[in-house]
């Protein structure tokens, strides 16, 4: 069972997230592309990841500029879940801009 972790858990994980931040009881990362059609797919990829992990992130789109929220619902707050969901979506974004 995924437990909620510690504020000092989140803090280390953070430590290899650092596009990321904590925003109350979920993890955030906002990231501009280049255009409307990369954040598309960007959101794409990352739906298909979510959905074979069946965790998915709230994502925000404002044009180009998506913003990724990390939290576990059920659970109330950051599981290990969330940071390794969080590191899948850097993997993306790293590939689209490559």
């Amino acid at each position: 069972m995924t437990e909620l972790l510690t504020d000092t858990q989140v803090a280390d994980a953070l430590q290899h997230l650092p596009e990321w931040h904590q925003d109350g009881a979920k993890l955030a990362r906002t990231v501009e592309f280049d255009s409307f059609p990369q954040a598309i797919q960007a959101v794409t990829r990352i739906a298909e990841i979510a959905e074979s992990e069946n965790h998915h992130p709230d994502i925000d789109i404002r044009w180009r500029t998506v913003t990724f929220y990390c939290t576990t619902h059920y659970k109330g707050g950051i599981t290990a879940n969330d940071t390794s969901l969080a590191q899948e979506i850097d993997n993306v974004v790293e590939q689209l801009r490559s």
